[in-house]
């Protein structure tokens, strides 16, 4: 069973930059089809997706409000998926989780939240204006 651990969250100010972690042993292992992502939830908002790819490919869906800013990458080796957080707004602060889902082969866009089966706990992303 995958178990993921977020770090790299903090304070920052508007227009700095973060870089989120995710370890999780074993997610690599897992079928082409499969996808790991980035979700982010701000006070008293639902939870949105922000960014997502698959772990064997290179495509990758980014939510419109953090393209040409944030950037998801994985580091097989070490088990890790980042997110570069670069330009950061306070529009951004939010408890960011990733999750891995075994049932991306329709969309990245496409697959539903409830069709991720392994969540971390979060990490929290506080920008100052």
């Amino acid at each position: 069973q995958v178990r993921l651990a977020e770090s790299g969250g903090g304070s920052v100010q508007s227009g700095g930059s973060l870089r989120l972690s995710c370890l999780a042993p074993g997610y690599s292992s897992i079928k082409s089809s499969n996808c790991v992502g980035w979700f982010r939830q701000p006070p008293g908002k639902e939870r949105e997706a922000v960014a997502i790819t698959y772990t064997r490919g290179v495509a990758t869906y980014y939510h419109d409000s953090v393209k040409g800013r944030f950037s998801i990458s994985q580091d097989h080796a070490k088990s890790t998926v980042y997110l570069q957080m670069d330009s950061l707004k306070p529009e951004d602060t939010a408890m960011y989780y990733c999750a891995t889902s075994r049932w991306c082969a329709g969309g990245l866009r496409e697959t539903p939240q409830t069709d991720y089966d392994q969540w971390g706990h979060g990490t929290q992303v506080t920008v100052s204006s």
